[in-house]
């Protein structure tokens, strides 16, 4: 039993700072697309910062806690300044999934690289393995989350770009879809198809990683 408690803790010391990793740079991402798009909003609300106070959200954070899912406090932007309003949204919108998935590939690149010429005996190497394959994992995960059409996530926002309906959708039931997307997280309703589309870009990603290590150089036995 113990050990159970203690493998668990373990986990929770991984996943902690990986995901608070993954949450920041997903909405710095976002602020930052806006202000190459001459939005200035984001970098007047100091949020074009790797400071995790700026963009925790209580409500995302503990369901983050609870659910391993979870969201941060959305970055301000004003689409106003944006040439092409609707192309802006959507890009700023996709800016904190691709960017989730650019870290997830790096990590799992990582885990590749220490699995071909890190020793297997050293713990600093199985722990750096740990941590790259959890920062895949959960990046691939809060990725593929915020691209669920359900506000505040970041599939809505396309969505409601590219469908009338569904903008005026969001409009009307606004003050339920927070509640509506914290139900779906405690039913476990999500868990099943989540699971299946996380292992499938895990694999995909995995594919073209491992030939990219072979054609590296290979270590000596």
């Amino acid at each position: 039993m113990l050990r159970y408690y203690i493998a668990q803790l373990q986990v929770i010391l991984y996943v902690a700072p990986v995901m608070l990793l993954a949450i920041i740079c997903h909405e710095c991402a976002h602020g930052f697309v806006s202000d190459r798009l001459g939005d200035p909003t984001p970098r007047m609300s100091g949020r074009l910062t790797l400071n995790p106070l700026k963009h925790l959200d209580p409500i995302g954070t503990l369901c983050l806690l609870f659910f391993h899912m979870g969201w941060a406090n959305p970055v301000p932007i004003n689409p106003y300044y944006y040439k092409d309003r609707k192309k802006g949204i959507i890009l700023v919108s996709l800016a904190g999934p691709a960017v989730n998935m650019l870290l997830a590939f790096v990590s799992l690149f990582i885990e590749g690289l220490f699995m071909l010429y890190g020793s297997s005996s050293s713990s600093i190497v199985q722990t750096a393995m740990s941590l790259a394959y959890y920062s895949a994992v959960l990046n691939i995960g809060l990725g593929i989350f915020n691209l669920i059409p359900v506000p505040p996530l970041d599939g809505s926002h396309v969505l409601g770009e590219l469908s009338p309906k569904a903008a005026e959708l969001y409009g009307r039931y606004a003050r339920y879809w927070g509640l509506a997307l914290i139900l779906l997280l405690a039913s476990g309703a999500l868990s099943r198809p989540l699971g299946f589309l996380n292992d499938a870009v895990l694999n995909g990603m995995w594919s073209i990683i491992r030939m990219i290590l072979l054609r590296l150089p290979q270590p000596m036995i």
